[in-house]
């Protein structure tokens, strides 16, 4: 399963910003499921584990199997972060990893899309407590010819409750030239090996992602966190060959433990 469709909005299988005192860290252990297309613009769902390890300290340094490794902070309205983070590979074939399925036989002939280590930049502007907008970038450090990704964004708190905190947001997608090729074109080489016609995608807006997200606090060291959402394929991405639904519902759970 490629769960950057599961990341692509900005709260999606994220935990929230955790306010610390200056000596304080915190480490969060949980675990769960996530649910997706199996690649972007499949018509077939497949569901894979959500491992939660996440460690936060009060400077602002982060090690986490949901954000990577980085670092973030706050300077009045203004959220900012940086981290390195990896992105999932596709595969030509049915196969089955750690986190899932990772491709499709209907792939056959495309070749495989190797995974890579990824810069993962974003800033955000609070205007308000309960509205933040964000930009953000994922640059590959590895596998570059696979392209970079940026988006923007905007996260509303509709409930921010004492055991309760609902969150909506709204996330649109961009990409270079590399990238929307890479993932949505097809070169004459591939057509020929596989059962897709020629296809040149070019850079720009691709998808747009609404999720919601509901966190409920069981007690001060449990909580669950369930997230519903959905990722819509634009322009050169919804006509691609490859693109068999351009709608697909996104989806996770997850029990967490912080100590």
């Amino acid at each position: 399963m490629n769960l950057r469709l599961i990341s692509a909005a900005a709260a999606c299988l994220l935990l929230p910003s955790l306010a610390l005192a200056a000596d304080d860290s915190q480490f969060t252990l949980g675990g769960g499921v996530a649910a997706g297309a199996r690649y972007s613009g499949s018509k077939q769902n497949t569901v894979a584990p959500v491992v939660v390890l996440d460690y936060s300290h009060a400077s602002g340094f982060f090690a986490s199997t949901l954000r990577g490794i980085g670092y973030g902070g706050q300077q009045g309205p203004l959220t900012y972060s940086a981290a390195l983070g990896y992105r999932g590979e596709r595969k030509e074939k049915n196969e089955k990893g750690i986190f899932g399925n990772t491709g499709s036989a209907e792939l056959k002939g495309m070749g495989d899309i190797k995974g890579s280590a990824t810069a993962n930049l974003s800033l955000g502007y609070k205007p308000l407590s309960m509205l933040e907008f964000n930009v953000g970038a994922e640059i590959p450090l590895s596998q570059r010819e696979n392209g970079k990704t940026y988006r923007a964004g905007v996260t509303a708190q509709l409930l921010d409750a004492p055991n309760d905190q609902l969150s909506l947001g709204a996330t649109a997608g961009f990409a270079d030239n590399k990238y929307a090729q890479t993932y949505y074109g097809v070169t004459a080489q591939q057509a020929a090996a596989s059962q897709f016609k020629a296809y040149q995608a070019k850079s720009g807006l691709y998808e747009a992602n609404l999720m919601l997200s509901w966190q409920h606090k069981i007690d001060q060291k449990w909580s669950v966190t369930s997230m519903l959402g959905a990722n819509h394929l634009l322009r050169d991405a919804s006509r691609s060959p490859l693109t068999q639904r351009k709608t697909s519902p996104t989806g996770a759970v997850y029990v967490s433990y912080a100590y």
